[in-house]
C-alpha cells in the first residue's frame, strides 16, 4: 500500500515536469466579465410525503398548520396534528444573470428539523428570495436523493446523505436579475487569478487582434474599449475576446491535504541546495500478561502478573541526502521518494523546507 502511494506520487510529478513549460488557453476560461455574476437566494420550505423518516418537532407541525390555514383548510390543534411524513428545510439556488422569465433552475434542498431523510419526499410551493428581499424565483417539485437510511429494531444501514437532496428544474425564474457587463462603452475582464504577468498579456493578446483597445488597470482587472463598430453588438465582441489564446503565468505553488495525504507541486516550484534527513521510529508494544499459580495446599491465591515487552528502533538507510538547487519536479519527486517517504513524511518535508528558507514556492493548505 505504501509503496503503491508513493509510485502515484511520482508518477503524477513526472507527468507534470514533462508537460511544456506553459500551454496555451483561451481567455473566457481563465476570466470573467465585470457585472456578468450570479446570484444566490434562498428560503425555507415543507417537504411532505416521506415514509415516516419527517419531524415531529413542533416548528415543523407549526409551519404546515400555517401553510393549511392559508389554504383555508380547517386545522386541528398544534397538538392534536401528529405526522411524521413532513420535514422543514432549507431552499438554495443559484440564478444566472443571463436567466430570462420562465427559466428553469435546479435547487438544493436541505433538513431543518430532526428528520432523517428526504426519499421520496415533494417540495411544496416555496419562494426563493436574494438578498435584497426580493423573490426571484418559486420551487415546487418531487426531491431527488443521492442516499438511503434504513432501521431496523437493532441494525440500521445508511449511504451518502439522504438528508440533502436536489429538486432538477424544480425552481422557476419569477423576477429577472439581468447582468450588465458594457460601462461607459468599455467592457471590465476580471482574471479569476490575480497576477502581474497574466494580466498584460491577456492586454497584449487583445491589442494584436483589436489594436489600441485594451489597457491593464491592476493585476486583476483588464479594461477593453469596445471599438465603434462593435458598439452595437457588444455581446458577440465580448465572445471574440474570450476566444483568444494567452500563455498564463502559473505560481509556485505546493497543495496538501493532511487528511487524504494528496500533493500537488507546481511545476515551477524549485528548492535550494539543502541537505535533507528523514528517520522513522518504529516503537512496539507488547502485553503478555502470565498467570501466576501458588503452590499447592498454600494459602496464595492465583493472580495474574502484567508483562509488558518494549522494542523501540530506528528505520536503517535513512541518512543524509543532498538535493541541490534550482531541481526540476520530477528530480524533487525522485529525491523524495529516494528518502522512502510516505505522502504524509512528505508533506512534513516540505513544511520544513518551507521554515528553512529552502523552499521557493508558496505552501498551501486544503
Amino acid at each position: 500500500m505504501r509503496a503503491g502511494a508513493l509510485t502515484l506520487i511520482a508518477a503524477a510529478l513526472a507527468l507534470g515536469a514533462g508537460a511544456p513549460a506553459q500551454a496555451a488557453v483561451r481567455v473566457k476560461d481563465i476570466t470573467d466579465l465585470e457585472g456578468a455574476r450570479s446570484n444566490y437566494l434562498y428560503g425555507v420550505g415543507l417537504v411532505v410525503g416521506l415514509n415516516g423518516t419527517g419531524s415531529k418537532s413542533n416548528s415543523t407541525l407549526r409551519m404546515a398548520t400555517d401553510m393549511l390555514a392559508k389554504l383555508s383548510v380547517n386545522t386541528p390543534r398544534l397538538q392534536d396534528f401528529k405526522s411524521g411524513n413532513i420535514s422543514m428545510v432549507a431552499v438554495t439556488a443559484e440564478i444566472g444573470p443571463w436567466a430570462r422569465k420562465g427559466t428553469k433552475l435546479d435547487v438544493t434542498v436541505s433538513v431543518l428539523d430532526d428528520a432523517t431523510s428526504l426519499l421520496g419526499g415533494t417540495l411544496m410551493l416555496t419562494p426563493l428570495s436574494g438578498a435584497d428581499g426580493v423573490v426571484y424565483v418559486v420551487a415546487q417539485g418531487a426531491v431527488s436523493v443521492g442516499g438511503f437510511r434504513f432501521r431496523g429494531e437493532a441494525a440500521s444501514a445508511q449511504q451518502n446523505v439522504p438528508s440533502v437532496g436536489r429538486v432538477v428544474g424544480g425552481g422557476l425564474v419569477e423576477c429577472e436579475a439581468p447582468g450588465k457587463i458594457l460601462c461607459n462603452g468599455a467592457l471590465h475582464i476580471l482574471l479569476r487569478d490575480p497576477d502581474f504577468v497574466t494580466a498584460p498579456a491577456i492586454a497584449r493578446a487583445i491589442n494584436e487582434r483589436f489594436p489600441f483597445t485594451a489597457m491593464t488597470l491592476d493585476a486583476g482587472r483588464v479594461a477593453v474599449a469596445v471599438p465603434p463598430d462593435w458598439l452595437h453588438d457588444p455581446i458577440t465582441f465580448a465572445g471574440e475576446i474570450g476566444l483568444l489564446e494567452v500563455n498564463p503565468d502559473v505560481p509556485a505553488r505546493v497543495v496538501f491535504n493532511e487528511r487524504t495525504g494528496t500533493i500537488v507541486v507546481g511545476q515551477n516550484v524549485k528548492v535550494a541546495t539543502v541537505a535533507i534527513q528523514h528517520g522513522n521510529l518504529n516503537i512496539l508494544t507488547t502485553e503478555s500478561p502470565q498467570v501466576s499459580q501458588p503452590l499447592p495446599f498454600s494459602r496464595g491465591r492465583t493472580t495474574v502478573v502484567p508483562r509488558t515487552d518494549l522494542n523501540v528502533t530506528q528505520q536503517q538507510g535513512g541518512g543524509l541526502h543532498v538535493v541541490r538547487g534550482t531541481v526540476t519536479v520530477n528530480e524533487l519527486a525522485r529525491a523524495l521518494n529516494a528518502l522512502g517517504a510516505s505522502p504524509m513524511d512528505i508533506i512534513a518535508i516540505f513544511q520544513a523546507l518551507k521554515q528553512a528558507g529552502a523552499l521557493h514556492a508558496e505552501l498551501i493548505k486544503m
